[in-house]
């Protein structure tokens, strides 16, 4: 559910066409050898048609604190869109492919490589899910055939000039087309699309692959989009599957992009880890993150990298992350992590994502300028950042938030009107800017706020909290049973603020959580534990260990598995269905921290589930009682009831086996 910025339709074109004259350049410059990262060391490209807007802004700007910031913001580099085929010559929008990179040559220092970010956006049926960014070519062979032969070469042709074999040229393949084929595929606009979208990305890997100093960036969405196990899964699947339809085969992928235009957090500071729970449930069951792991892009990044890494992508992958519009700065920014301790409340005073809903995407209010470009960013091992870029110019327009008729097929969008309830949002507004101009075309109001709400702010800095918080104190139990033990312990301190605890069964980490209290479970009777704590704060910092606890469990029953009957339906439409699942305990003794196991019989696809914790794997699926909550234990004789939504392809009979805690059940 993420949407684009198409490119600046340039207010200023003159202007910046005029600040920018120079002589033509004569050059026989040599390519380099394709690096590993091509940001490394490197400038980027500052567009200067951007730049003139961004300066035309400043002069209007009524505050001079603020036109001073937007003059900050003016030197930094951002990626110039080629999203119709007349772009590559330019038209009446803006200046060409050419001129940009006769600009970049120009901006190059002397023995310092320079990166021009290129985005690669016009593929037949594009942006199949949304309006506000639909494009040229239709979703057919007639408009694949354009695509590759007046787009693609068309570009490729330039790039390949000897004249620029200077540039590293980073070139993000196409947002918003294959992650619509994993999460939307039940659209019928996406499915017409599908094939155009493989064949057509696959083109352009090849042609562009084949230019030494191209690198290939293709976009994976965002951790509010294709961060749930069920499509992150499938979407490096199908990433691996295009990667090895081209020519070079994996080498054809130098990376991929994450955020683009999107304005999903880089970190959510005061909910760094998404495994904790609060008061026994887990807080990532909270509406906004609908038990989604992924709570900001460098979640999400680490975790696709290594989804990437398994399906055969080489480690030297990359990750770019656009921060051109996810710094949510401002007043609303919370500045610590809740005290409440009900879930909905300590999730909503805690996130510095301030939309409704992590699917409104469209020119939402609050949003401010994220960090700012740079190569190599440290403090982020796991998700082996190329860089920080900005894809979209800060200023763009997702969209129009009003009907308006245009020649560039783009099409009025509710998700960009302000005034719309939004069913995909939960039933709320869609906190979408107003008087917004047509995708691409500046918007100056919303920049203004961009500026304003910056974080880090322009012109400002923060400096990073480096102290740990102190040691917890006062470790106990307060239950001790066969299987489980209750600890508590003493709250510890922090320079800013506690974020959780991590609890350590020996070297172990046996959970997290948001309080100062923790049950351990899995345990076997008869048999002696130590337990430590250690807290850490929002910046990630964290204590040295609490004084070990040693701990043995009591000698009775380990609550034995049972017997148990299982009753399943669905409810089906279309390529998805709801399946409920009743189990009953039908032993005498009860049913403790169940796990019910069962296989889709016709390779259906889990999406999300509910009343457990749902996962799947190859055709196998599990539901595991959630530790601490309302059903985790089954009384003799009782009844729970589950449930699930999944995807089918046409078939989609019941399954014929299940077991709960390794034990066959009954069908009822």
């Amino acid at each position: 559910m993420s949407k684009i910025p198409k490119r600046l339709l340039a207010a200023g074109t003159a202007v910046a066409t005029a600040l920018v004259a120079v002589p033509l350049i004569a050059t026989n410059a040599v390519a380099e050898s394709h690096v590993d990262n091509p940001y490394a060391g490197a400038t980027q490209y500052v567009n200067p048609t951007w730049a003139a807007a961004v300066e035309g802004a400043a002069t209007r700007a009524t505050d001079p604190a603020l036109a001073a910031k937007m003059r900050q913001v003016e030197t930094q580099p951002t990626a110039v869109w080629m999203d119709r085929i007349s772009a590559i010559t330019g038209n009446a929008d803006g200046n060409g492919l050419r001129f940009h990179l006769d600009r970049a040559l120009l901006q190059k220092q002397s023995g310092t490589p320079i990166v021009v970010n290129l985005v690669i956006y016009d593929l037949p049926g594009r942006d199949c899910y949304a309006l506000a960014s639909n494009g040229e070519l239709p979703a057919t062979a007639a408009g694949l055939a354009r695509y590759k032969a007046e787009y693609i070469d068309a570009i490729a042709s330039i790039l390949a000039d000897s004249k620029y074999a200077g540039l590293r040229i980073a070139a993000t393949i196409e947002p918003d087309s294959l992650p619509n084929l994993v999460t939307n595929s039940s659209q019928p606009e996406c499915q017409t699309a599908a094939p155009f979208y493989r064949d057509g990305v696959k083109y352009a890997l090849d042609k562009l692959h084949a230019i030494p100093n191209v690198y290939n960036y293709i976009d994976a969405a965002h951790s509010g989009w294709l961060g749930w196990d069920n499509n992150a899964g499938p979407a490096a699947k199908l990433f691996a599957e295009v990667a090895r339809s081209t020519q070079a085969g994996f080498a054809s992928i130098d990376g991929f992009v994450t955020n683009t235009a999107n304005t999903t957090p880089l970190e959510e500071p005061y909910l760094p880890n998404s495994s904790l729970t609060l008061n026994g449930t887990p807080i990532r069951s909270a509406k906004f993150y609908e038990w989604n792991f992924d709570f900001d892009e460098i979640d999400w990044t680490a975790h696709l990298y290594n989804l990437l890494i398994a399906e055969g992508f080489p480690a030297s992958t990359g990750m770019l992350i656009d921060t051109s519009r996810n710094g949510w700065g401002g007043t609303a920014r919370p500045t610590a992590t809740s005290t409440s301790t009900d879930l909905e409340t300590y999730i909503n005073q805690s996130r510095v994502d301030r939309r409704n809903h992590r699917g409104a995407w469209c020119n939402p209010l609050g949003a401010g300028i994220g960090e700012r470009p740079r190569s190599t960013p440290s403090g982020y091992p796991g998700s082996h950042l190329d860089a920080f870029v900005w894809i979209k110019p800060p200023g763009e327009s997702d969209g129009a938030s009003t009907d308006i008729p245009n020649d560039e097929g783009k099409r009025f969008d509710r998700m960009c009107d302000p005034t719309f309830v939004s069913p995909k949002l939960g039933n709320q507004l869609t906190g979408a800017s107003p008087g917004a101009p047509l995708a691409g075309r500046w918007f100056e109001s919303q920049f203004n706020e961009l500026v304003r709400n910056a974080y880090p702010a322009i012109g400002g800095s923060t400096t990073p909290d480096q102290t740990a918080p102190s040691v917890p104190t006062g470790l106990h139990t307060t239950t001790i049973g066969d299987t489980s033990v209750a600890l508590a312990w003493t709250a510890s301190t922090d320079n800013v603020g506690v974020a959780g605890y991590d609890i350590y069964r020996g070297t172990t980490l046996a959970g997290s959580s948001a309080t100062t209290s923790f049950t351990a479970t899995g345990l076997t009777a008869s048999t002696a534990y130590s337990f430590t704590v250690r807290a850490k704060d929002a910046a990630g910092n964290v204590s040295a260990a609490s004084a070990a606890l040693a701990v043995t469990t009591t000698t009775g029953s380990t609550n034995p598995p049972g017997a148990c009957r299982v009753n399943y339906s669905a409810n089906s439409w279309n390529t998805g269905f709801t399946g409920t699942v009743k189990v009953t305990n039908t032993a005498t003794a009860p049913l403790a921290n169940w796990r019910l196991v069962f296989d889709f019989a016709n390779g259906q696809t889990l999406q999300q589930g509910w009343n457990a914790t749902w996962t799947q794997s190859g055709t196998t699926v599990t539901a595991a009682a959630v530790p601490g909550s309302w059903n985790a234990t089954i009384a003799p004789g009782a009844t729970v009831e589950i449930g699930f939504n999944a995807a089918h392809t046409g078939t989609n009979n019941a399954p014929t086996a299940f077991t709960v805690n390794a034990q066959s059940c009954s069908i009822g």
